[in-house]
């Protein structure tokens, strides 16, 4: 019944769509259809990655459902900074990391309660991320004694950072993806989907994830003004979450259905993947939308995303996920919105 429920739900993606280029809906109702067609979309993502994962192992899975579910995210960057909007989308940036590895992989450990988690990659990932926090620290810092955050000079610090940041990415999914391969050997299920299949539901579901994001975050601002919330609020806690839906959905349905070990990667993978490839590259290709984006970001920002990869590397570094550090993870996260609420 659920499954028909949701199958019957994509609906919304067409109409939300038509809605904003045809037929001009008010944004408090496209904001509405938006948030609700996010759902079955990111039910669908984690329906074909645990396909794909079948045939891949948990690792590669992981990987596949992070990238294709990043897209958007740096999609809605993209327009943000051509929108000239750069405080939204450093902000949906923080949260991105934090939500992957605070409310994502809390919601997944509550979802599937005790199970294993692989410490191999997920550990690497998250050293990765602490180093990604300390070099984006470097212009931030530079940004705190004064001036405007969007400075030329700080821009051109960013450059070099951000292409340390996309080298070391390459080398540590290289070498996770070698691991995964050594080891894993997927076997697929009786009825289940072929890779191929998976690969292209993966990749339809998020375009139209990319597409309905950018209805919602077009509505956002209005939507925020309607329920008094500032432009910093909503970048990080909204924005954030609604860029990753597909990792946030189809993690937490993942581990329910008793695959810990595929979702605590897809929640950590997607985190190291928006520190290490989705803002520098944002960074990178900010020139090309009109608007270089420095790498600037505030001290509550740094702070919470080193936090948030602290409170992850203790839970998982037994290699055992449990419901109560679920709650913990989840319960650290709402202590960051209300921080972020007052910031």
């Amino acid at each position: 019944m659920v499954q028909r429920i949701l199958w019957a739900l994509l609906a919304l993606t067409p109409i939300a769509i038509l809605g904003r280029f045809v037929f001009h809906l008010d944004e408090t109702t496209l904001f509405i259809i938006a948030a609700l067609a996010l759902i079955p979309l990111a039910w669908v993502i984690g329906e074909a990655t645990e396909h794909a994962a079948e045939h891949t192992g948990p690792g590669v899975g992981g990987f596949l459902n992070a990238s294709f579910g990043n897209a958007p995210e740096l999609i809605i960057a993209l327009f943000a900074v051509a929108n000239n909007l750069p405080g939204v989308v450093r902000g949906s940036l923080t949260g991105s990391v934090v939500s992957n590895i605070l409310l994502v992989l809390g919601a997944a450990m509550i979802a599937g309660g005790d199970g294993k988690v692989d410490t191999r990659s997920l550990r690497w990932q998250l050293f990765a991320v602490f180093g990604a926090v300390a070099l984006l620290a470097i212009p931030s810092a530079f940004s705190w004694g004064g001036g405007s955050q969007e400075r030329h000079s700080l821009f051109l610090l960013s450059i070099p950072i951000s292409i340390v940041l996309l080298a070391v990415y390459v080398v540590i999914t290289v070498r996770n993806l070698r691991i995964h391969r050594a080891t894993e050997h997927g076997t697929p299920a009786e009825g289940s989907w072929t890779f191929r299949n998976s690969i292209i539901v993966l990749a339809v579901a998020c375009v139209a994830t990319a597409l309905v994001s950018e209805v919602l975050v077009h509505s956002l601002d209005h939507f925020g003004k309607q329920v008094g919330l500032n432009e910093f609020f909503i970048a990080v806690v909204i924005v954030a979450i609604v860029g990753n839906a597909a990792e946030h959905g189809g993690a937490v349905v993942i581990a329910k259905r008793g695959n810990t070990t595929l979702a605590t990667e897809i929640a950590i993978t997607s985190s190291m993947q928006v520190a290490l490839f989705v803002t520098p590259a944002v960074c990178l290709l900010s020139w090309i939308a009109g608007n270089g984006l420095p790498l600037s970001f505030r001290a509550i920002e740094i702070i919470t995303m080193a936090a948030a990869a602290a409170f992850a590397a203790w839970v998982i570094w037994d290699g055992r996920s449990r419901r109560w550090e679920g709650i913990v993870l989840v319960g650290v996260y709402g202590l960051m919105v209300v921080a972020y609420a007052l910031a």
